[in-house]
């Protein structure tokens, strides 16, 4: 699993990760983004609740990755940015004791509150495939599609700086225990997410090189 702060780059390493390893990665707010774009009630209610900075309840993003794990979770599977409160990662640990696996490895992405800001104001999400970029690339100055899906590359309407410190904030309380939490497993590993992605990539490659079975 990939934990950090908003902006500290888990949707572009998970996205990296799934493409190199062919591992089935899920992202509770990739999910509500696609519920709010078919318009269903769950996803306009979240929607809002997103909109103000507040964490989406735990019983909602837990029935969405019980769903999802015994439909895609059998052969390996990331999360990017799940768990992000403590309730959430107890409730995990029953499904997975439940459908009989484990996990190997939480990555946490440390980055300083400069880096996020800077990410979170020029950041482009796919809404189709969840693909990110920034407003800065030079391969996205003049044609804002996704080079994989050629979907839509637009700015996530939680990334309003104006919502930002609230979602640190929710950060700080909530999420930032669970370093504690996995610390006490011994399968937390800490990665300076400040540098460019393929650098961090690297050092999370060989993280998870280490758990695959030769």
């Amino acid at each position: 699993m990939l934990l950090g702060a908003p902006g500290s780059g888990k949707g572009t390493q998970a996205e990296m990760i799934t493409r190199h390893f062919g591992i089935p990665v899920t992202s509770p707010g990739a999910i509500l983004r696609r519920e709010k774009d078919l318009g269903t009630p769950l996803g306009i209610e979240t929607a809002e609740i997103t909109q103000r900075g507040d964490l989406v309840p735990d019983k909602i993003i837990v029935e969405l990755i019980e769903d999802w794990l015994r439909l895609h979770g059998s052969h390996g599977f990331v999360f990017d940015g799940f768990p992000r409160t403590l309730p959430q990662a107890e409730s995990l640990l029953s499904i997975l004791t439940r459908l009989r696996t484990a996990l190997d490895l939480a990555i946490w992405l440390e980055v300083s509150e400069e880096t996020v800001r800077a990410r979170i104001s020029g950041r482009l999400q796919c809404r189709s495939c969840g693909f990110t970029t920034s407003v800065t690339s030079a391969k996205f100055a003049e044609r804002s599609v996704c080079p994989y899906c050629d979907g839509p590359l637009v700015r996530r309407n939680d990334d309003d700086v104006s919502v930002l410190q609230t979602r640190l904030r929710e950060f700080a309380t909530k999420t930032q225990p669970l370093a504690d939490f996995y610390g006490k497993m011994s399968i937390l590993r800490r990665i300076d997410g400040n540098r460019d992605r393929e650098t961090v990539f690297a050092e999370i490659s060989r993280l998870i090189e280490d758990k695959v079975p030769a």
